[in-house]
């Protein structure tokens, strides 16, 4: 661990921590840490994978104003070990609910901010390559190649098939975009209405999410996590999949029955692509693993250079505007 500092001298500031930094996110926010000068003091933990230790991140946000949360989730425990001093959390991500008591924090007048937009190319781009992967298996391929012998399997062409698109927000644009792209028919299922911008993308709406389910070659989620969300994509939906269709998720996994989504595919005649999961990591045991017609990967889809600098230059810019009595990107 490494522990830069920037302006400490200098008591009469605020002071901002960064607890938790892993490389990919230390270099943008060492290139951005200067615009703090005159405004705040910053203490900045840099190493090479996550800390997940409570009483570790507590200790060091002691004495924070505000603390910028990359990597780890502040419990309603850690939250009260970090008052009255931390007036400001800017989280490096878009679900706030899933990383901190919102309720809580608005009890105790506590500014929570979020980033936004930061990842919908690149988290497009990780939906496309789990579709490709599931209809070229090149990944398989690959790992069979560098140990011996001549694999070969039959793929899919994706060009003609129909995207199913369930959540037309940034992400689900963008994956149209692609999909459109390399010839692909898109269907798109929101709550509410985008028909100027399906139009203008060449995709079509679907007048329910069913029948998105029942019609499309392929579902991709791209729904934000509600309370009307969760649990949306039930054993009824997944069982409305048609065989040999596939189903992406790079959103979130309480929208999917994930018991209902693992019993469809033992019965092996749907696959899955799958960047998200009720229990993060994913246990060694999970059955899964075991699943042929399942790719898997460990929530990687958001982690790009790109998004890395989206969601530094966000963090950054809503505690600055925290320090100014401004506002941007707050939540509560």
């Amino acid at each position: 661990m490494t522990l830069i500092e920037r302006n400490m001298n200098q008591t009469s500031l605020p002071l901002v921590v960064v607890p938790n930094c892993v490389p990919s996110l230390s270099e943008p926010l060492l290139r951005c840490i200067g615009r703090f000068d005159g405004k705040a003091r910053v203490q900045l933990y840099a190493q090479p994978k996550d800390v997940t230790d409570p009483a570790e991140l507590v200790a060091r946000c002691t004495g924070a104003d505000a603390v910028i949360v990359l990597g780890f989730h502040v419990t309603d425990a850690m939250f009260e070990a970090m008052q009255p001093s931390v007036r400001c959390f800017a989280f490096g991500g878009t679900g706030i609910a899933n990383y901190v008591n919102v309720p809580l924090a608005k009890q105790r007048g506590v500014r929570i901010c979020n980033v936004r937009h930061y990842g919908d190319q690149s988290v497009a781009e990780h939906a496309v390559a789990l579709m490709f992967e599931l209809a070229k298996r090149t990944g398989r391929m690959d790992a069979q190649m560098h140990k011996s012998g001549w694999p070969g399997f039959d793929a899919i062409q994706l060009g003609g098939r129909t995207l199913g698109i369930a959540g037309f927000g940034g992400i689900g644009k963008a994956t149209a975009r692609i999909a459109r792209g390399i010839g692909m028919n898109v269907m798109e299922w929101s709550r509410s209405s985008h028909a100027a911008e399906a139009e203008a993308l060449g995709v079509t709406e679907s007048p329910s999410l069913e029948h998105l389910f029942e019609t499309c070659d392929i579902v991709s989620l791209h729904m934000t996590l509600s309370a009307q969300s969760e649990g949306i994509i039930g054993a009824d939906l997944i069982n409305k999949l048609k065989p040999g269709a596939m189903l992406i998720n790079t959103a979130r996994s309480q929208l999917v029955d994930s018991p209902a989504l693992l019993a469809r595919l033992q019965k092996g005649d749907i696959s899955a692509g799958l960047d998200v999961f009720d229990a993060e990591p994913l246990p060694d045991d999970s059955p899964l693993r075991g699943l042929a017609n399942a790719v898997i990967t460990p929530h990687n889809a958001w982690r790009t250079d790109a998004a890395s600098e989206g969601i530094v230059q966000q963090c950054v810019d809503s505690v600055l505007a925290w320090l100014d009595g401004k506002a941007v990107n707050v939540v509560v």
